[in-house]
């Protein structure tokens, strides 16, 4: 039984293949919905069809896994102004993204804040959230919002781009 300030080796140390790692808990989010107004014309759409979006999250470190949410959300299509949108997911990720708004802010607060370098933040992130960031990406989102001072996940209210 492991009480406060007892050592804990990391279980996964020494471990060189991916496929070794502890697999994922997988945990489940609908954005499932039957009609959703456009966010182009504010016209009532009902759903053209369902699709799955995989996202890493921070780990459960009480079992020492990853955690992946499985988010289930609608796609709708507008016959009015002939668009094609999702159901709204910007509460979790940004679009195109596999990683939640937790372990992009995690990250970038790493090393903005902590002052870790990219590669030390990384190896932080596995060993302390279980979840597995490339180095490279940190470094993506401290550029894009963390030193240049941008916001880390600007939220849009419609589906294009402002400009």
């Amino acid at each position: 039984m492991s009480g406060p300030g007892e050592y804990r080796a990391d279980s996964t140390e020494g471990i060189t293949r991916v496929e070794d790692l502890p697999k994922a808990l997988r945990v489940r989010r609908s954005r499932n919905y039957l009609r959703r107004p456009c966010p182009e014309c504010d016209h009532t759409c009902y759903r053209n069809r369902i699709v799955e979006r995989s996202l890493h999250d921070l780990g459960d470190l009480v079992r020492e896994r990853p955690r992946e949410l499985l988010v289930t959300y609608s796609q709708h299509y507008c016959c009015k102004c002939k668009n094609y949108f999702n159901a709204d997911m910007s509460d979790l990720a940004l679009p195109k993204s596999h990683y939640t708004h937790r372990v992009v802010a995690m990250a970038v607060r790493l090393v903005v804040e902590d002052g870790l370098p990219y590669r030390a933040a990384s190896w932080h992130l596995w060993r302390d959230h279980r979840v597995f960031v490339p180095y490279a990406t940190i470094q993506n989102w401290v550029e894009f919002g963390g030193k240049k001072g941008g916001a880390a996940h600007p939220r849009r209210l419609s589906g294009r781009r402002a400009g």
